[in-house]
């Protein structure tokens, strides 16, 4: 083979893995990891192994969907219950910091009853000790809070956990991460290496950059066994030559879900990155990595869920940004991790943190958060930002999940920001159940009323309206909805035209286009064009980061 003449496949997938499990962002943080090792994984290993049959029919199940239920239709027990005496002997610390956690909060319910904690910490179990606090809210309710930094630098964070697989794609059809581990499978190398390794970045290059396939083979330490099949991973044909944009408009162009690039001549902004993968038949028609800048000046992360912070992409995408902007928050709560410090350990070197009302950007582009509130169950969540950018004079608003369930909040945002142009709303208004993405964190099992009443949903007919008639803006695109098939291994999502989120969508819809704003819920893939206006040179904003 002759070297440095080698691309990566279009559709070879780089599907980064937490002890065999699809890795999302409460995986990566130590705490939320070790809660979730505890009560998802372990959990739902338990139930397959004893009943895989209850599985295979749920997992079936429509109704059931994105439930915790293995889809391996009811086979490989054995090694399931191998995958799950490995994960018992190699995370016995972060089992015993998960049964901390439990205690230390019974602790604080029965002996801090509003006087002073100094006699408490002797309390603190002793895995704990060192990296907590202790403290009361106003109403003299106790907490504690993490020092997060800490428990990267202890055992309960473990890179030898992370390890990505390798393998060629035909389709968009995967398990559902939250609830199938990944076991071996023949067309799948399994490389364990952290995520910050530089072989991520080499063979993500080799998208575009031709390169040495006997380098790679030798940075993730390929076996001899496996050459055969890694060699399949990689091709001599050229891919399709991306083209800059180079004109003097503003192009907007939609990924799926959540993910929109917005691109001038001088600047690119993506926003949640989701990207689906080219080179196979289908019948949705998308963007791909192909139609991606080769420099993403902006990657913008509105919000710690696994469909808005996907690394599968990121990691990938890794060598070509910029700056990635996260939300501050991470206060050290165990439901809210600190995103800059997750990206830093992930290799990430340039993440831009940013709170409510800051700004980031240059030239005639600036990025502002802007709050972001319901979708996350009412708990106290920090990380989180809706993103108004200007770009000259033209405004776009991307609100992602944010439920308005106060619009009075926006009302008061919009004196400080102003009419929007395009507003992006997201509106999968039903929601799951508190439980289904933050159960793992919880110290006491929730009533099922009061999970139920507790969604992760974003805003209805009447919560958007509020939004439109908030910012009036000229146009209105529904997105984040999930729906595309390349998010269904994230998102669980399958609509029919009688589904809550479709009907209160359309309804904004036909009401936008009743009063001349352009509207669409965003699906598949779109291209828009707009005029970017010159600011006065009085009007300039000033350079910021």
């Amino acid at each position: 083979m002759k070297n440095n003449t080698w691309y990566a496949k279009p559709n070879l997938v780089v599907e980064p893995l937490f002890d065999r499990w699809y890795a999302w962002a409460h995986l990566i943080s130590p705490a939320t990891s070790a809660m979730n090792v505890v009560n998802r994984h372990l959990k739902i290993l338990d139930s397959y192994i004893q009943n895989p049959q209850i599985h295979a029919a749920a997992a079936k199940n429509p109704k059931m969907r994105g439930g915790p239920f293995v889809d391996l239709n009811g086979g490989r027990v054995e090694e399931i219950r191998k995958l799950r005496e490995e994960t018992v002997e190699k995370k016995a610390h972060e089992i015993a910091f998960a049964q901390a956690v439990v205690e230390l909060d019974r602790m604080l319910k029965t002996h801090a009853k509003g006087f002073a904690m100094d006699t408490l910490y002797s309390k603190v179990p002793e895995i704990l000790k060192g990296h907590v606090e202790l403290v009361y809210d106003l109403n003299n309710y106790p907490s504690f809070r993490f020092f997060e930094r800490l428990l990267y630098n202890s055992p309960l964070y473990n890179e030898a956990s992370q390890s990505i697989a390798l393998w060629i794609t035909n389709n968009d059809e995967r398990p559902f991460v939250l609830s199938t581990p990944r076991l071996n499978e023949p067309n799948v190398i399994h490389v364990q290496v952290p995520f910050k390794h530089a072989g991520i970045d080499m063979i993500s290059r080799m998208r575009r950059i031709p390169g040495d396939i006997e380098e790679v083979a030798a940075a993730f330490d390929i076996k001899e066994e496996d050459r055969e099949l890694f060699n399949t991973f990689f091709t001599q044909e050229q891919p399709v030559e991306y083209t800059p944009y180079t004109g003097d408009k503003i192009r907007m162009r939609y990924f799926g879900h959540a993910c929109i690039l917005v691109e001038t001549k001088d600047t690119s902004i993506l926003v949640d990155p989701v990207i689906s993968y080219h080179g196979y038949s289908t019948d949705v028609t998308r963007y791909s990595e192909a139609h991606l800048p080769d420099k993403i000046d902006y990657v913008i992360i509105t919000h710690n869920h696994q469909d808005h912070i996907l690394f599968e992409t990121l990691l990938s995408l890794r060598h070509r940004i910029g700056h990635i902007v996260v939300p501050k928050g991470g206060n050290g709560s165990l439901q809210d991790p600190n995103l800059k410090m997750m990206f830093n350990m992930l290799g990430f070197n340039n993440v831009l943190e940013i709170g409510e009302f800051e700004t980031v950007g240059s030239g005639h582009t600036r990025i502002t958060g802007v709050p972001f509130i319901g979708e996350h169950s009412d708990l106290d969540i920090r990380s989180k930002l809706c993103h108004h950018v200007r770009i000259g004079k033209y405004t776009l608003l991307f609100a992602a999940d944010s439920c308005n369930v106060e619009a009075r909040l926006y009302e008061q945002v919009f004196k400080m920001i102003g009419t929007v142009d395009s507003l992006f709303l997201g509106m999968e208004c039903d929601g799951a159940p508190l439980s289904w993405l933050y159960g793992p964190l919880l110290t006491e099992e929730l009533p099922r009323d009061m999970d139920g009443s507790r969604r992760l949903a974003g805003s209805n007919y009447e919560r958007g309206k509020a939004m439109v008639d908030v910012f009036q803006p000229k146009e209105l695109y529904v997105y984040a909805m999930g729906m595309e098939p390349w998010l269904e291994f994230i998102s669980s999502i399958k609509y029919t035209d009688e589904s809550n989120p479709i009907v209160q969508s359309n309804k904004l819809i036909k009401e936008c286009r009743a009063n001349n704003i352009i509207s669409e819920r965003l699906y598949g893939e779109k291209e828009l064009f707009y005029e970017m206006g010159v600011l006065e040179e009085k009007e300039q904003p000033q350079e910021q980061y």
